[in-house]
């Protein structure tokens, strides 16, 4: 219980965060230990937070580049459908295979690193997209690949987020950093498609691309200038010789033998699945369903709502937290909002509905789905500090590849019983069961240290 007890009293304090514990037995000194100088300090956290806002919006920028111009380039390069969903279905495959490498590398050399290489590279290939279009005759091919080389090379972003929130954030403060990081992502997508729009019409598709991969390297050029002067390494564990990590090569597949971490993986699956679900088809039930209504109003409004939800459910979790609410019981809370309460909204689809509570219910379901980034999404933080990267590059690269299998299982079932509300009972049933083994068998305690029952001296 002495650990439970020092850990409770120093969650108020910033400067004497859980993530460099001294493990300490029987004969050793029990000297308290510096302050860490691995943590951001509290201005330094507020520049680096700006700083990745800005690039999760850049990522989502250049993403959706692709898409936004899918239509345009298939009409000059005479692409049919099968044609643009192989090009724009290159990104998901390039994407699955970069999230454990990316989160172990950022877990090794510091997740700075990872992410000023990531955004380098992705701007480069952004902004050389229409010049690889109008190299040759092998225009799709190339375009395929450039996909997939967007896709492996920002599918370590987000694991290195998870590992770089770890190592440089406290405990109290992580909720709000990770929810702001997903914030940028839906201003990201809006910016993607009001910016696409008017240089569409006004300079063609190219300049799309040019823009977004210049601003994209931008970013990673003040990175590199502001904050990677210095020498940037992980935050390590500082342990007694008496005591061993679990995280070596040997007992790194062991944290799977461990319910706390299937149970967030899993959940983390149900919840990316049914988000994957919602994205794809969602324009596609309110263009059939409401064939008159104003296609900006369901494409911008839920994902607008979407940012002060996603930062307000970050700022009450690390505020719960703060105010010694245990951290499983504040996850398992914000997961049950953004699994359970959202699926109620989600349900109010399936009978009859108008256009605008349509919207409203969307909205709202969109807007609590965001308390998943203070709930399981910042889970693998608390469980395995030390490989959070790489456990969640795990986790994404499962949800990603259940999101294509889900997305498409759903297309089938709307094929062939021409309803809605048997694809919005999928979800339903996905979300529930994902939430019911996260209740049941979640945690909070940290599973990557053996012998963690012995006296943490902070």
């Amino acid at each position: 219980m002495a650990d439970e007890h020092t850990s409770r009293d120093s969650r108020n304090d910033f400067s004497s965060p859980l993530l460099e514990p001294e493990v300490c037995t029987a004969g050793d000194s029990t000297e308290e230990e510096p302050e860490d100088q691995k943590l951001w300090p509290r201005p330094l956290a507020r520049k680096w937070i700006l700083t990745l806002f800005m690039g999760t919006c850049l990522l989502y920028c250049a993403r959706m580049a692709m898409p936004i111009c899918a239509v345009s380039m298939a009409a000059t390069f005479h692409w049919n459908k099968i044609d643009s969903g192989l090009v724009l279905g290159g990104f998901f495959w390039g994407y699955c295979f970069t999230q454990i490498l990316g989160g172990h590398a950022s877990d090794k050399v510091g997740g700075e690193r990872v992410l000023f290489i990531s955004a380098a590279s992705w701007g480069l290939i952004t902004a050389g997209t229409p010049l690889l279009a109008h190299l040759g005759s092998h225009t799709l091919a190339l375009m395929a690949m450039a996909r997939f080389l967007m896709g492996l090379l920002q599918g370590v972003f987000f694991p290195s987020l998870a590992s770089l929130c770890s190592q440089r954030v406290g405990e109290g403060e992580r909720g709000f950093l990770m929810s702001t990081m997903h914030s940028g992502s839906h201003l990201g997508t809006l910016l993607a498609g009001g910016m696409g729009s008017v240089m569409l019409d006004e300079y063609g598709w190219e300049s799309m691309f040019y823009s977004t991969g210049f601003l994209s390297g931008l970013w990673a050029l003040v990175v590199w200038q502001c904050f990677l002067k210095g020498e940037v390494v992980p935050k390590q564990m500082k342990l007694s010789n008496d005591s061993q990590l679990s995280v070596s090569r040997k007992r790194w597949l062991s944290l799977f033998k461990k319910p706390p971490v299937w149970a967030m993986v899993f959940a983390h699956m149900c919840m990316c699945s049914t988000s994957y679900t919602l994205l794809s088809w969602l324009p596609t039930y309110f263009k059939e369903s409401f064939p008159h209504a104003k296609g900006w109003v369901y494409n911008v409004i839920p994902w607008l709502a979407a940012i002060p939800s996603a930062l307000g459910g970050g700022y009450v979790s690390d505020f719960l937290i703060n105010q010694g609410y245990g951290v499983v019981t504040v996850r398992k809370i914000m997961q049950f909002f953004a699994m359970g309460v959202s699926s109620i909204f989600i349900m109010l689809l399936s009978g009859a509905v108008t256009f605008p509570s349509a919207v409203i219910f969307v909205s709202a379901a969109i807007c609590l789905s965001t308390f998943t980034s203070c709930g399981v999404s910042v889970n693998v933080q608390d469980l395995t500090p030390s490989r959070a990267g790489a456990l969640y590059g795990f986790m994404n690269m499962l949800g990603a590849f259940m999101g294509l299998v889900l997305v498409s299982l759903s297309g089938y079932l709307i094929e062939v019983t021409l309803s809605w509300a048997t694809v919005f009972s999928l979800i339903i049933l996905v979300n529930a069961t994902g939430l019911g083994i996260f209740l049941i068998f979640g945690g909070g305690q940290r599973v990557d240290v053996e012998d963690y029952s012995q006296v943490i001296v902070i």
